[in-house]
């Protein structure tokens, strides 16, 4: 006895208009494909995250997924090169009549090849120790040629004085650092942006991870140093902000909160002005995240609009005992809310009141 399901998908002609599109038959979802005048048919959820092959593009045999680009072949369901064993089912088609018909039972199985979980994917759980604080420096220089920044000389002192009661320090400069910009994975799909981010897991050169690490796994006190460029924090700054948005898009599509009682503080310098402005958004952004701030979660300079020698600036914050002192005294009160917050040992669940998490259809494949 045969088990063929078949089923009229309609006239041939419609389908043959189109080299690649994702047809939704009941529950089962197909990529559905046409070139040099053959049907083929495979499963229409990638084995990666679920994302519809069918929405994605043809390159030469391969399907590509439109949310991380892994490929399948158009007629058996076999992965691209080198992971011919990642494998996709496949369904017989057949014209008929002028008519296009699909075999709904697959000719192939769905096969995952086993991926170790990325470093990042474990669970987040603070291991003892002292209080840790990471630094983050924003500012944009030529590591080839450093120059001065008032902002990371403010924040050295607030991680010097951290050490000096005790805590553990890391900095971290962006400058330093080489990693992508955010490519808008959200805007394709909500499960599209993973964590951790897509291209930390497919990019082992990205080096955002250490920054995920700092923030998600290690740190109670987070301290952003930024200039004003433009009325606004630096361009790292939002580069960086861009590449965090997997952290909040996971509260966002599953009610997985990953900073949990964790400190945020700021550092803001600039020969322009806009401080409120360029603090406002940061405490948005980072509340979103998450964190939680002290009392008077930032310290800032600014000698105005009209000041553009720089070098003054860049004196005028060198030679400050009080922003020195100002600095330190901001650790100091973001330490003490960490303390507070591990200490207490705020509940995990949060009511967020009208913001709950909005799961979103798709996900694995079956």
């Amino acid at each position: 006895m045969s088990n063929s399901q078949w089923h009229d998908l309609g006239p041939a002609d419609q389908f043959a208009a189109k080299p690649l599109q994702q047809v939704v038959i009941g529950r089962t979802r197909i990529a559905l494909s046409f070139r040099d005048g053959t049907f083929a048919a495979i499963s229409g959820a990638c084995n990666h995250v679920g994302g519809p092959l069918g929405d994605g593009r043809l390159d030469g045999e391969y399907v590509v997924c439109p949310w991380h680009n892994w490929k399948y072949h158009r007629t058996t369901g076999a992965g691209e090169p080198g992971y011919e064993a990642e494998t996709v089912p496949r369904y017989q088609v057949e014209v008929r009549e002028g008519h296009l018909w699909i075999d709904l039972t697959p000719a192939g199985k769905r096969n995952r090849i086993p991926h170790e979980p990325h470093a990042l994917a474990r669970p987040v759980v603070r291991e003892a120790g002292p209080l840790r604080v990471a630094g983050i420096s924003t500012t944009a220089i030529d590591e080839a040629n450093p120059r001065f920044s008032t902002s990371e000389a403010l924040l050295a002192a607030a991680l010097a004085h951290a050490k000096g009661r005790g805590a553990e320090t890391r900095l971290i400069r962006l400058s330093s650092l080489f990693f992508r910009h955010c490519e808008g994975y959200y805007s394709k799909s909500a499960q599209a942006c993973t964590w951790p981010c897509s291209i930390t897991q497919m990019d082992p050169n990205d080096q955002m991870d250490q920054v995920y690490e700092a923030m998600v796994h290690w740190a109670d006190v987070v301290m952003v140093a930024t200039p004003i460029r433009w009325g606004a924090a630096s361009s790292l700054y939002f580069k960086m902000a861009e590449r965090l948005n997997c952290v909040q898009n996971q509260t966002t599509i599953r009610d997985r909160v990953l900073i949990r009682n964790k400190v945020a503080a700021f550092i803001v310098t600039g020969g322009q002005d806009n401080v409120q402005g360029t603090v406002g958004q940061m405490l948005t952004f980072f509340g979103e995240l998450g964190f939680v701030f002290p009392q008077f979660p930032f310290i800032a300079h600014s000698r105005g609009w009209s000041a553009e020698d720089m070098e003054n600036n860049v004196r005028v914050v060198r030679d400050s005992a009080e922003l020195r002192e100002g600095a330190e005294q901001l650790i100091d009160r973001s330490l003490e809310v960490a303390k507070h917050l591990l200490a207490s040992a705020p509940p995990n669940t949060v009511a967020r009141g009208g913001r709950k998490a909005h799961p979103v259809n798709g996900g694995q494949p079956a």
